[in-house]
């Protein structure tokens, strides 16, 4: 194979950390409502659907034909759990006949048309996940691969789109990539990352809206779990500044169906496709979460939190009393 060579890539803790999330599209507009951005609620609802986007494409390697992977991202996968994907939503999978320590690929020719190398380049780490797992070896052809944990990276050729995985377990020499570099399992490879798929709270399918004798009428997932904002995030354009150590504390509400929604404005109902791979539900354009301190249906223990957190009217403002 030629001489292997650590290069480890660190991911840009800091420049992620430091990222905010925006969505590239015109369904957001700047709102006709010129009242202040906070209120007692109420609401009235009519349906539409959630918006949706698209993954970019990883850029090309300039050294060889392979694909670096951008910004990494943890996809939930009901079979696996945690799976480590590209910027374009696609597994990328480890191989059982290579060696960790040192890192060496053992996949060549015939094997690397159909198991696609990862080049290293640009891999930026996934919302939670360590940074330092981030490495690249130097292959036979002198390319340089991308390794997490050791591990050298590809994709399989017959994923043509996000969340396919038909390379798992082919052989019985071919696994996908958890966010640790171990073989994704259910229960094990999202350990160490936020919760849900590094960030995403599903929200069993519907918002609904719930009554409390403080807040008032108020937004809660299909759980009955209090959703929030947080005040540094924009309307427009529609910006989560929620990144990082931040999601494992305020998971993401997963996209859900406007239809099942009763009580909640229907305008500017869309889908937040945040770099970090999770898609994010929004009520007029605002990003909104749910709360890991909250243990049970009634629970509003983060309202208020840091002057920045606060439930959310049925309208989508903030609701700021406390």
């Amino acid at each position: 194979m030629g001489e292997i060579k650590m290069g480890i890539k660190r991911g840009t803790t800091l420049a992620a950390v430091a990222m905010t999330v925006v969505l590239a599209a015109t369904a957001c507009g700047p709102s006709d409502d010129k009242a202040a951005d906070s209120a007692q609620p109420a609401g009235a609802a009519s349906q539409a659907p959630a918006g949706d986007g698209g993954y970019g494409a990883p850029a090309a390697d300039a050294g060889s034909g392979a694909k670096t992977a951008g910004q990494l991202a943890i996809a939930n996968n009901d079979q696996l759990g945690g799976v480590l994907t590209d910027s374009a939503g696609l597994t990328l999978y480890r191989f059982d006949k290579d060696t960790a320590k040192p890192p060496k690929s053992n996949c060549d020719g015939d094997c690397e048309k159909t198991w696609p190398v990862v080049a290293a380049g640009d891999a930026t780490a996934a919302a939670g996940m360590d940074p330092s797992l981030l490495g690249e070896v130097v292959r036979s052809d002198g390319s340089k691969q991308l390794t997490v944990a050791g591990w050298p990276a590809y994709r399989f050729n017959k994923d043509t789109k996000a969340g396919d995985f038909n390379g798992q377990g082919v052989g019985g020499v071919w696994f996908a990539l958890a966010p640790d570099g171990k073989k994704a399992a259910k229960g094990a490879a999202t350990e160490g990352a936020p919760p849900a798929a590094g960030g995403a709270a599903e929200a069993d399918g519907k918002l609904s809206v719930a009554k409390d004798p403080k807040l008032g009428d108020h937004i809660v997932d299909g759980k009955g779990m209090t959703v929030y904002r947080f005040k540094p995030d924009t309307q427009w354009p529609m910006t989560s500044k929620c990144v990082g150590d931040c999601l494992a504390k305020w998971p993401v509400v997963a996209p859900v169906e406007k239809a099942n929604d009763k009580g909640i404005a229907e305008k500017n109902y869309t889908v937040l496709n945040r770099p970090d791979g999770l898609k994010q539900q929004s009520v007029d354009c605002w990003p909104v979460y749910t709360f890991t301190g909250d243990k049970k249906p009634g629970d509003i223990n983060g309202q208020g939190v840091g002057g920045t957190w606060y439930a959310v009217s049925p309208e989508g403002k903030l609701i700021t009393v406390q």
